[in-house]
């Protein structure tokens, strides 16, 4: 049986009915996670035109972003970084964004051996205005 969903007081607000994580046995399952700063509910990188629109986005500060708050999640949840054992990927831009992302990636899984499994998708649009977004899942250690 699940157990209870997870808040983590470090981690943004989800933007929807729905918990951080939730753990099922030995696996911790991440609701969608975003790059917005939890102090500021602000999305790092964003650039806005004087109405507001969004002109343009740094890949590179909204990586580190999101995997700032993922890990946030993990710890909130009594796991690390290192018990990641699959993310889903969502971009925007996958022509634009792919290679700034997965440079980020590399700096902090640096060993392929021991990283977790990884897909990337490119769709057209995420629910805020965000280019990032991570589904992860962890195996949680007693």
């Amino acid at each position: 049986m699940p157990g209870a969903g997870i808040r983590a007081a470090a981690a943004p607000k989800p933007v929807g009915r729905y918990p951080h994580a939730r753990r099922v046995g030995e696996l911790l399952f991440l609701s969608g996670i975003g790059p917005r700063d939890p102090a500021t509910d602000q999305v790092p990188g964003n650039v806005h035109d004087g109405d507001g629109s969004l002109v343009t986005h740094d890949i590179d500060a909204q990586t580190r972003a999101v995997f700032a708050n993922v890990r946030a999640v993990l710890e909130a949840s009594g796991a690390r970084w290192e018990d990641l054992v699959d993310v889903t990927v969502y971009l925007t831009d996958m022509a634009g964004d792919f290679a700034g992302y997965n440079a980020v990636w590399a700096e902090y899984f640096p060993d392929v051996d021991t990283a977790p499994c990884r897909t990337t998708l490119g769709i057209a649009a995420l629910p805020t205005p965000i280019a990032i977004e991570l589904k992860c899942v962890a195996r949680l250690r007693d």
